[in-house]
């Protein structure tokens, strides 16, 4: 179940009221008058099935909710009810397939963002991989895999690909056509300083690296792995199961790619720099093509559920409930 919270201008609260009780899967109805204050309006609750969440909060944003009001939403842990129960045994199809497509474009926006944190998170990621090739350590490089944030704006540009959203679009890339250069410039600057006082050394670079020379030598197999960690990363979202988007993480070399580039430029060894840019654009390719086939999916797929049902699907209907 997932609770929403709004914000309702008094002139529209019975409508809204109207909507809530005719929604199949929504329960828990409740209303303070004059409760707010910014923006001034009434305060109404609800608890709602996740898969009929989706067409209820469309309908709250047709009626303008979101700009005269305000709707927040958060998930259930737990619900004792019986009004919960038959809820979500009313509302079609299973909570852990549907969508919550407002949710996944809110969440993509803010993953998505150029921002100084996000740079920040990128280009110390880098510089731990950049470590990890050093090293020969497969350890680092996980680690540096896991704090790498970019499958945000990957999972933006995909959803912005289904919801044809330019916008989200155009933040995506900027977020990775800014940051993984940047990342990599600093990176090179990083390796620099450590040539300079012996921590790093051509010596190191130019040793066989037998843990960590797959980050430079991509091969079908690097397409077909980011191929499925985007499937799954995206599935981790739509779902909201943060530990398998760990899991994602841990399992495409995007980061350490770009580590091994800004290491191989300061050590211009042009081959290797050639080798870690392609390993680089087939993972990015590979997760941002699987996540969106696997929202377009997702979306065919409830869709074709919902029209097993009879129409007015998410409208009750009985004594004094009209539908919407």
């Amino acid at each position: 179940m997932l609770h929403l919270r709004l914000i309702v201008p008094s002139d529209r609260t019975e409508q809204v009221c109207d909507l809530v009780r005719n929604t199949v899967g929504a329960t828990h109805l409740t209303r303070l008058r004059g409760a707010a204050l910014d923006p001034p309006g009434d305060l109404l609750t609800c608890e709602v099935a996740r898969e009929a969440a989706d067409p209820l909060l469309a309908a709250l944003r047709e009626l303008g909710i979101s700009e005269t009001g305000s709707i927040s939403v958060e998930p259930v842990e737990l619900t004792l009810s019986k009004s919960a129960d038959r809820a979500e045994d009313e509302a079609p199809g299973e909570g852990a397939d549907a969508v919550l497509w407002e949710s996944l474009v809110e969440e993509t926006h803010e993953e998505s963002s150029l921002t100084v944190t996000y740079l920040a998170f990128l280009t110390v990621a880098t510089m731990l991989a950049a470590y990890g090739v050093m090293l020969d350590s497969s350890i680092l490089i996980v680690g540096a895999m896991v704090v790498g944030p970019e499958f945000g704006p990957l999972a933006g540009f995909c959803t912005s690909l289904v919801r044809r959203d330019a916008a989200l679009a155009r933040r995506s890339l900027v977020a990775l056509l800014i940051g993984f250069p940047l990342a990599v410039l600093l990176t090179g600057a990083f390796a620099e300083i450590l040539n300079a006082v012996g921590l790093f050394t051509q010596a190191k670079f130019s040793a066989p690296h037998p843990a960590t020379q797959f980050i430079w030598q991509p091969t079908a197999d690097s397409f077909m792995v980011a191929f499925l960690a985007g499937i799954a990363g995206i599935l981790s979202l739509t779902s909201a199961k943060s530990g398998a988007l760990v899991g994602v993480a841990i399992s495409v070399t995007t980061v350490p790619a770009a580590a091994n580039a800004a290491l191989a430029i300061s050590y211009t060894d042009w081959h290797e720099v050639w080798g870690s840019t392609v390993q680089l654009a087939l993972n990015l390719a590979g997760i941002a093509m699987a996540g969106t086939l696997t929202l377009l999916a997702q979306k065919w797929y409830w869709a074709s559920n919902v029209q097993r049902y009879p129409k007015g699907l998410f409208t009750r209907r009985g004594p004094g409930r009209a539908p919407r």
